[in-house]
């Protein structure tokens, strides 16, 4: 089953979950509409027939759902009359760390054992350098923000592009290393809205230029930096909110992959009899986590990525180049501008 907000990747992985435990003599079911579904009964048989079309489809075909109402026991209880009616003894869930705890929870009320697959385009599973979804949403922003820059150029207009991400960066700093963005502020790097101003006098003073900035959902800070770039750059100024678009597309060639091989090691996992662990994948390598270790731990971007990032927007003082800068103060008004707050903490 799938829960939690939708990846590009998901339905690889179902297909491959499902071809896998065949092969192993299982009789593998699909759950449709995710926790809701499975209190409600929505349990079909997986046919060749139902997973076929499904590795190059975006999204997840099952579909998905955030359950409330599987906080109560009762419910619960229900969802669990429905696997027995089956016979279902084991489950596989693709989410986030919500959705590994509430599958927790079911196994301490009636012993039914699952296995976790982090997705998510966030990236903010900790355990885990990669979640399903990522690398498919990093080409979706840079697709758009290749097809910004044309018009920004065209106009020397300076563009502000959110990105998804909730309170992680991760989105945001590697999409912005990729397309060269000017400006990239994200919740975990110190930003100075004066040292940008300068570092950007270059390319506001070019003829045909323009100036490219990547912003993280969770900095909550887009609005405010289109409305400074405005005033302060004095460039004519756009704020493009990508949203779920993110979250939308045909998954890459390492969203199958990856979510081929999480999926044969979930179903390998439980056959084994590792039960309740989460697929991850560190330094390169396949392999476990305990819940423990991953849900309701702080996800950290690793640090390989921000030195990199730091040291490579060090080396374009001028020009294109990305600065990274930390999370930007609440607005303040001020006579005709917009300031910093006294007791914010500007570096």
């Amino acid at each position: 089953m799938t829960s939690g907000g939708d990846a590009a990747g998901m339905n690889p992985a179902i297909k491959a979950a499902v071809d896998h435990a065949r092969q192993l003599g299982m009789n593998p079911y699909v759950v449709y509409d995710g926790l809701e579904g499975l209190i409600d009964g929505k349990i079909k048989e997986a046919t060749r027939e139902l997973t076929n079309d499904m590795i190059y489809r975006g999204g997840t075909l099952l579909r998905s759902s955030r359950s409330k109402r599987f906080f109560d026991y009762e419910f619960r209880r229900q969802a669990y009359e429905h696997l027995k009616e089956r016979n279902i003894d084991k489950l596989i869930i693709m989410g986030g760390d919500g959705s590994f705890r509430a599958l927790n929870d079911f196994f301490n009320d009636f012993e039914v054992p699952f296995a976790g697959i982090p997705a998510t385009i966030d990236n903010d599973i900790a355990g885990t350098d990669y979640c399903l979804g990522v690398d498919t949403a990093q080409n979706v922003i840079l697709d758009c923000i290749d097809s910004v820059r044309d018009t920004a150029r065209s106009h020397h207009r300076a563009f502000v592009i959110e990105t998804m991400g909730r309170d992680c960066g991760y989105l945001a700093m590697t999409t912005a290393l990729c397309s060269a963005a000017d400006i990239c502020i994200v919740p975990e790097i110190p930003y100075d809205l004066e040292s940008i101003y300068k570092r950007l006098q270059p390319v506001i003073n070019e003829e045909g230029s323009c100036i490219i900035a990547v912003v993280a959902e969770g900095t909550r800070v887009a609005q405010y930096l289109t409305r400074w770039l405005t005033e302060r750059a004095g460039m004519d100024t756009r704020l493009t909110v990508l949203g779920h678009v993110q979250r939308g597309g045909s998954p890459t060639a390492r969203d199958r992959l990856m979510g081929t091989r999480f999926a044969t090691r979930a179903v390998e996992a439980l056959n084994n009899g590792d039960i309740n662990q989460i697929m991850v994948y560190h330094d390169g390598q396949y392999g476990y986590a305990s819940l423990d270790s991953v849900a309701g731990q702080q996800y950290s971007v690793t640090q390989d990525i921000i030195t990199f990032a730091g040291s490579w927007a060090a080396s374009r003082l001028s020009g294109s180049g990305t600065r990274f800068f930390p999370p930007m103060p609440p607005r303040s008004r001020g006579m005709g501008g917009f300031v910093l707050k006294k007791n914010a903490a500007a570096v």
